[in-house]
């Protein structure tokens, strides 16, 4: 233990994540990745908060909505558009154009809850269960991804990052469709990591039917499986040791050796193109049943949502307006995701040098998508949580600074900071 400890505490000295852009590969020791205390990590922190939100439901308006069938302890995690996957999952979709219309919101999560819902006879109690359930193997799926590519303090922080970032609410219980997206999202790029070109395709297919920003897992799929190419041409070379699991590498590939990977595109590789199905399937069902296959695009400016495409949505002339006139509490709500977009900006850099530009690719698509789409920086924190490269990226930060303090200090911050809004979630209050 001692000596595995040692070559991971050598490893970071010298990540490529540090000060020197010329710093040499390092090859990422293998240790058995400890997904038992992953898990029971997770289950710890989902009943602490589960705790929280339904001790802080209890000073909300009660809702006489049945709606809420299941247990009590669980209302809490029932807010917002809850309602709307709620409906979904009971009675379909509707179109109203002009007005706020369910087609806002991707089927892969409301039809999963209706599917679960019709076993266990409670629509409300599996949204929640699914989304719980679907945050757990994303964190599980997460932690094996870093363990591959970090050295052990590193993947070790990345995972506790992910676990308690201030928006990581959402994937314990809340019945939102982040969870499911992040799961879709990690699972496609771990296939495509082991050549499974053709599954890496079908999982990411539920992505981009799960989310809007689900596009950026098929640019990510995509990216990365040409720098695949250009790793085997590498190796084939002489150039890349296959053997180990190296940091660095593959990220200062230059993107002129992705444009000739194209050469050595095959049939198979090409079956990461799958991934857009997902999506495509949507805006079939959207043209045959609404006539307009870009409705959920439409919807996002009706009043209410008043999210429309424009240089008021682009400048956030409405955040700005908030921050002046208020009210100050939602000013600080905004303000608390718009720094979580920025740091995740600011480490773009460091995904790409960590992980290359498959992973680069599809961060900065995750971050662009909501930063362009968003009037006043609500909802950002969650995108922001399921871009899970710059989590990584994060973790790697705080691990190798040599400040050591600074580990502590921004990990426990940011728990506290969960805890918060967990609880202001539970009161409906509308933090992300």
């Amino acid at each position: 233990m001692t000596g595995e400890s040692g070559r991971a505490s050598s490893a970071q000295d010298r990540a490529p994540g540090g000060e020197q852009p010329g710093a040499p590969d390092v090859a990422v020791p293998r240790t058995r990745y400890p997904w038992p205390r992953v898990l029971l990590a997770f289950v710890v922190v989902a009943v602490g908060l589960t705790a929280v939100v339904g001790w802080s439901n209890r000073f909300r308006t009660p809702d006489p909505s049945p709606v809420l069938t299941g247990p009590s302890w669980l209302d809490g995690w029932f807010q917002y558009d809850a309602g709307w996957y709620w409906y979904i999952a009971t009675s379909g979709y509707f179109y109203v154009p002009g007005q706020q219309s369910s087609i806002a919101f991707f089927p892969v999560y409301p039809m999963a809850m209706r599917g679960l819902g019709a076993l266990l006879g409670d629509h409300q109690v599996a949204g929640s269960l699914l989304a719980v359930a679907a945050g757990a193997l994303a964190v599980l799926l997460f932690g094996r991804w870093v363990w591959a590519r970090l050295p052990r303090a590193s993947a070790i922080t990345a995972i506790a990052m992910i676990m308690v970032y201030p928006y990581a609410l959402f994937l314990y219980g809340a019945v939102y469709a982040d969870s499911l997206f992040l799961l879709a999202a990690v699972g496609a790029f771990l296939l495509l990591e082991r050549r499974w070109y053709w599954a890496a395709g079908l999982v990411g297919a539920l992505a981009t039917a799960g989310r809007p920003v689900g596009v950026a897992v098929a640019v990510g799929l995509v990216v990365r499986t040409l720098e695949l190419l250009a790793e085997d041409r590498a190796a084939r070379d002489g150039g890349l040791d296959r053997s180990t699991d190296v940091v660095g590498s593959r990220a200062r590939r230059a993107w002129r050796e992705l444009v000739a990977a194209l050469r050595d595109v095959r049939p198979r590789h090409a079956t990461v193109l799958l991934s857009g199905a997902g999506l495509a399937a949507w805006c079939v069902f959207l043209w045959l049943e609404f006539g307009d296959p870009l409705a959920f695009v439409a919807v996002e400016a009706a009043p209410g949502w008043n999210q429309g495409v424009g240089p008021r949505t682009w400048f956030k002339v409405a955040y700005l307006a908030t921050l002046v006139r208020g009210p100050y509490p939602i000013a600080a709500l905004l303000t608390l995701q718009a720094l979580a977009c920025l740091a995740a900006v600011l480490l773009l850099r460091r995904v790409w040098r960590l992980f290359g530009w498959g992973y680069a690719a599809y961060t900065a698509v995750v971050l662009l998508i909501p930063i362009l789409g968003t009037k006043d920086f609500m909802g950002t924190g969650r995108y922001v949580l399921v871009a899970f490269p710059a989590m990584a990226a994060a973790g790697d930060l705080l691990a190798t600074r040599p400040q050591r303090w600074l580990r502590p200090l921004a990990l426990g911050l940011s728990a506290v900071l969960l805890v918060v809004l967990t609880g202001l979630f539970g009161r409906s209050v509308l933090v992300s």
